[in-house]
């Protein structure tokens, strides 16, 4: 897995420098001739050594989930795409390999930058082979918080926030690891997220001592056959259960439409 992880970065980069073509799948859905070649390598390499294994990809055809497959690969080839498109070193390339519902192995990887977080379960977590731990921080005061800068608005509180520092990158795997190497102490996101977007990151998170839920709390079960997992709630535990626990007075705040 990592050496075609490794290698799927490559490709990226390629592109990543050179440019890419570049179309909508659907309404804002971007996607890139990059999305399709790594994917294509990733699938090669993965079920070409291990052929009786499952395939979820965003990018390209399902294979059924069969009983006699007890194991399926989830993989995003870029996680991101609209930083790629824009040259910003915020996306990634995600492979988990999933069974009985739970992530088993993973890498996520920043070609970009260089970053190669794996794990495996009950194994730990690294990045370029170093260790890696959720940060301590346990009080809502002062975290370091991924999300989206508008959530935060008081407006959709029932009591405010104290203070916080919010800071965004586009992939969803990449805020999740960056959480579970510390650099951050937890990343919202409320947005329905799909398996590929969450399968490898946490499982990282999850060996480096973090926990990631959806907002009322429940934890995630990936069936290797799509479908979404609501949104990210990510931290050490501590930390997470308040989050979880602030996020009950979320109440968003609509604009009015101006009357016909």
């Amino acid at each position: 897995m990592l050496d075609a992880v490794r290698e799927a970065g490559v490709l990226a980069m390629d592109y990543f420098r050179t440019g890419a073509k570049k179309w909508e799948k659907a309404a804002d859905d971007p996607v890139t001739e990059a999305d399709l070649a790594v994917d294509a390598l990733l699938r090669e390499r993965l079920l070409g050594a291990l052929p009786g294994d499952g395939w979820l990809s965003e990018e390209s055809a399902r294979s059924p989930h069969a009983p006699d497959q007890p194991f399926t690969w989830v993989v995003d080839p870029i996680d991101g795409t609209r930083a790629f498109i824009d040259r910003k070193p915020h996306f990634t390339i995600c492979a988990a390999l999933v069974g009985d519902g739970t992530s088993l192995l993973a890498a996520v990887l920043n070609p970009a930058t260089g970053e190669l977080f794996e794990a495996q379960a009950g194994g730990g977590a690294r990045c370029n082979g170093e260790p890696i731990a959720v940060s301590s921080h346990a009080e809502l005061k002062d975290a370091r918080i991924i999300g989206y800068r508008a959530m935060f608005d008081a407006k959709h509180w029932r009591t405010p926030w104290p203070r916080v520092k919010v800071d965004m990158v586009n992939s969803i795997a990449y805020r999740l690891v960056l959480v579970a190497r510390g650099d951050h102490d937890a990343c919202i996101n409320l947005k329905p997220q799909n398996d590929w977007d969450i399968a490898a990151a946490e499982l990282i998170l999850r060996e480096a001592g973090g926990v990631c839920t959806n907002r009322d709390g429940d934890p995630y079960r990936f069936h290797g056959s799509g479908g979404k997992n609501q949104n990210v709630i990510a931290a050490n535990p501590v930390l997470q259960a308040r989050l979880v626990d602030k996020l009950r007075e979320f109440e968003p705040k609509v604009p009015k439409q101006p009357a016909s």
